[in-house]
């Protein structure tokens, strides 16, 4: 186990290998703790976390960052507590805490964060010795309910114009009382004092603010060194299990090529494309050209099957550039339930990325999809075994496989979780049917169905979380805690005899 002083060392070391490309901390005594829950590889790997960092200190905050430890064990082991990477100041110090929240597994890094800090995690236990807490995030777009019971304030939708008057009314208020009431009235403010359940419509940011841009460098992330920035922001496609899809926030909204390559420093070697759409930038290839003739590695956030048929060039460059793999989205295990799903891609164009793959020497052609689809039955398992061994003629092909989980503000919203022994059966199905053929790499159906009960929950289903990390924080201590949640939080499908041999 790791002395005090080694992970000290450790942090400083970290601090020590980035290489900075947006502002530098600001001096001052307006002083807020910018907190990922999630480690620092992933923490500084999130364009949005970087972004509204980036907001923050260019408003003239002192904006620090705070990370789940890697390992929270031999932090308490050693009697340390969470702090901040710029000046080593305990999370507990700052008056005002920003969260960024990614998705609902995350409040289990939140609720360890806080507690590890001697901060109560759950709003309701906190007094005005406390820090008070700001929470925004790619949840927010869904179903931030689950969250509300840790937070004070909440900033619904793109926060890029409301986090920084959101804190500068912090810092200006005479009350706490006041303090709720203007953020309330910010676009996307969600005050669960104020609103209790009932959420305001989710916030647009101005497109004058695109592209949003990495501020830091880092080899210590899970994208090593890679300037991040948007191609475009949202989506103008309609797959029915996505938040993001055509319907929010108006859809796709475009940067030009110009204005990103304006943002991108000299000395960044390698480039992420970020975007729900970025393959369907009409400009995409012209772009991609540029990057390349300049020598940079490029990568591109998500890779739409049918697009890549189209346009080539785009497999073409993103090898010429340096990448091995080659990652698509299927979604759905047959070419029905593609359709039930909206998803516009089929066989032909999964064939075609297969062929560019072999012919460009890609590595491996990765494919990602889900089981647990409604209506999903042992035939459409049948018919992937048989296409994916069809791929596999033409080069290495690996499934990564997930379960559904429908999501609030999508098509998709309220319908069940699979039935776990199912959806278990149906992988090893398509596991025994590709052995030594395709290597099939999947997530844990538990801690789906855990995210489901989140995602699909309120205020009772984000306080049970608490319960659960403080028993523990294994599969068996959540299930314990969701028995107590209302039946719209808990749904009878749910059943202990379901989990009995989920891994």
């Amino acid at each position: 186990m790791a002395s005090r002083w080694d992970l000290e060392r450790a942090l400083r070391e970290r601090l020590d290998r980035e290489v900075l490309v947006g502002p530098a901390l600001a001096q001052g005594p307006e002083r807020v703790a910018m907190l990922y829950p999630s480690p620092y590889r992933a923490g500084m790997s999130s364009l949005g976390y970087q972004w509204i960092l980036r907001q923050l200190r260019d408003a003239g905050f002192a904006a620090e960052r705070v990370f789940l430890p890697e390992d929270p064990a031999a932090w308490r082991k050693a009697r340390l507590a969470p702090r901040s990477l710029e000046t080593d100041t305990p999370l507990s110090d700052f008056p005002l805490l920003a969260v960024s929240l990614a998705y609902e597994l995350e409040l289990a890094g939140l609720v360890e964060v806080l507690r590890d800090t001697g901060i109560p995690p759950l709003r309701q236990d906190r007094g005005p010795e406390h820090p008070m807490v700001l929470l925004g995030g790619p949840l927010t777009f869904s179903n931030p309910l689950p969250a509300a019971p840790y937070a004070d304030v909440l900033l619904l939708g793109e926060a890029d114009e409301t986090t920084a008057p959101a804190v500068q009314s912090f810092f200006g208020r005479e009350s706490r009382e006041a303090w709720l009431q203007r953020c309330a009235d910010l676009p996307g403010g969600y005050v669960p004092e104020l609103h209790g359940q009932r959420l305001p419509p989710v916030a647009k940011a101005s497109d004058a603010l695109l592209p949003a841009r990495s501020m830091i460098l880092s080899p210590d992330t899970e994208l090593s060194e890679m300037f991040l920035l948007e191609g475009e922001r949202g989506c103008h496609r309609q797959c029915s299990f996505c938040v993001m899809r055509r319907s929010t926030n108006g859809g796709m909204r475009l940067v030009t090529p110009e204005r990103i390559l304006s943002f991108i420093p000299e000395q960044a070697r390698k480039v992420g494309l970020v975007g729900a759409a970025i393959s369907d930038h009409p400009k995409l290839v012209d772009l991609l050209e540029v990057l390349v003739d300049e020598g940079k590695s490029v990568s591109l956030s998500s890779l739409r099957a049918d697009r890549v048929a189209r346009k080539p060039r785009i497999a073409e460059l993103l090898r010429a550039s340096g990448a091995r793999t080659l990652t698509v989205a299927s979604d759905a295990a047959s070419q029905r339930l593609r359709r039930t799903i909206s998803k516009g891609t089929t066989e032909a164009h999964l064939i075609e990325c297969a062929k560019l793959t072999g012919s460009l020497n890609y590595e491996v052609l990765k494919i990602y999809m889900m089981l647990g689809l409604p209506d999903e039955k042992d035939e459409d398992i049948d018919e992937l075994i048989a296409f994916s061994r069809e791929l596999a003629r033409h080069g290495r092909v690996a499934l990564g496989i997930s379960t559904l989980v429908a999501k609030r503000m999508t098509p998709l919203d309220g319908t069940p979780f699979a039935d776990p022994k199912a959806v278990e059966a149906r992988l090893k199905r398509l596991t025994r049917g590709l052995r030594g053929k395709v290597e099939v790499r999947s997530t844990s159906v538990r801690w789906a169905w855990v995210e489901y009960v989140l995602a699909q929950g309120g205020w009772a289903a984000g306080e049970a979380v608490a319960q659960a990390v403080e028993s523990g924080g294994r599969f068996s201590d959540y299930k314990r805690a969701f028995k107590g949640l209302p039946p719209q939080d808990y749904r009878p499908w749910a059943r202990d005899e379901g989990f009995r041999h989920v891994s």
